[in-house]
């Protein structure tokens, strides 16, 4: 069993996995009960429950939901602000545009959190109906200031989008506090489940303004929360199995101590990795300050003999999977330290990153 170094699919535990093992239909009275449990429970996870919020669980990756919201929250008058400091950000803005949603990009580099002065006086100089930001960029692994840029946005007097997909269940976020309208995440994150749908944890005002909006009838966030609503049911086929493994993982998530409790871990992890990987001599791309303990980013070394495909194809075939770059201008490489993993798994891939170095001839000053 290869061992997932990565923001997402990733490792699962074993009990998780056996939760799939068996069937039940989406109109079986047990099943709508589970999903009933899931949208209550993840409300306890961003301090949402008995606070106006509803859950929305979607099929599809994360990227659907994103879209989901955007399609249908934004109104055909309405202009989106989308806070850039990675890929994830960029992405909003193309899902967006391809919309026809009116947007404005407001960018920042990729090694820097998201300036909320700057954000401040660009919603002064234009009005905009609704702001999008990426909470844990996965691209670094930089975690934006979503409280603070919350109130900004909440004096503008905008809808405020967080995109948390890396970060729920895995770093503390209280949603009301924070001024958040829509927030979304994934299954196959920290909460430890398996890829197959995603979800939106919405203020119920903001939901009930997306009536008639959706620009796709698949994709509707609101006729997708009122088919719920009326008889727990999912509009379009469910993914079953998928949310048998998330109600395991939610009451494992439970069991380790709940956010915090999973935070501790994924920290204890991430010390670990990038202690070694200093050790090795590499340099990571974010400073100490901005380093988050779900994912990593480390430069390639200064050495014409390292090649990442190589790099990658050793770590795979001795069971680490670990993740490409995606910066703009350097060259780099991402590990993450979330999913069922220990420090002791840390250890066995850094050994391995050892033993691919001193293959490859690679050394590190």
């Amino acid at each position: 069993m290869k061992l997932l170094f990565t923001p997402g699919p990733l490792t699962t535990s074993d009990t998780v996995k056996q939760a799939m093992l068996r069937d039940l239909g989406s109109r079986d009275a047990e099943f709508i009960e589970i999903v009933r449990g899931i949208r209550r429970d993840l409300l306890e996870l961003c301090g949402a429950e008995g606070a106006g919020y509803e859950t929305v669980p979607m099929q599809g990756s994360g990227t659907f939901a994103i879209e989901a919201v955007i399609s249908s929250s934004v109104p055909a008058d309405g202009t989106l602000l989308v806070l850039i400091n990675g890929a994830y950000g960029r992405r909003i803005a193309r899902i967006a545009e391809r919309h026809r949603v009116r947007v404005r990009e407001l960018s920042f580099p990729e090694n820097q959190p998201v300036d909320v002065a700057a954000v401040r006086a660009e919603m002064e100089r234009e009005r905009h109906t609704h702001v999008a930001v990426v909470h844990c960029e996965t691209t670094t692994g930089m975690v934006n200031p979503v409280e603070t840029i919350g109130a900004a946005v909440r004096d503008a007097g905008c809808n405020y989008i967080v995109d948390a997909m890396s970060s729920l269940g895995g770093i503390p976020l209280d949603a009301p506090a924070a001024g958040i309208d829509f927030l979304v995440s994934s299954a196959n994150k920290c909460v430890e489940g398996v890829p197959g749908f995603a979800f939106v944890i919405a203020r119920r005002p903001a939901l009930e303004q997306c009536r008639g909006r959706a620009r796709t009838l698949s994709l509707d966030l609101y006729d997708q929360w009122a088919g719920l609503e009326k008889d727990g049911q999912f509009r379009f086929t469910p993914p079953t199995h998928a949310l048998l493994a998330f109600r395991q993982a939610l009451d494992e998530l439970a069991a380790e101590g709940g956010v915090e409790g999973r935070a501790e871990r994924y920290r204890r992890n991430a010390r670990a990795l990038v202690a070694d990987m200093r050790e090795l001599g590499f340099e990571t791309y974010l400073a100490d300050e901005h380093l988050s303990w779900i994912i990593t980013t480390f430069r390639y070394p200064r050495n014409p003999a390292f090649v990442f495909e190589q790099f990658y194809t050793y770590l795979a075939e001795r069971g680490f999977v670990i993740y490409p770059g995606k910066l703009t201008h350097e060259d780099c490489f991402r590990i993450g330290t979330i999913g069922s993993l220990a420090t002791t798994d840390v250890n066995g891939l850094v050994e391995s990153i050892k033993n691919a170095l001193d293959r490859m001839n690679v050394t590190q000053t």
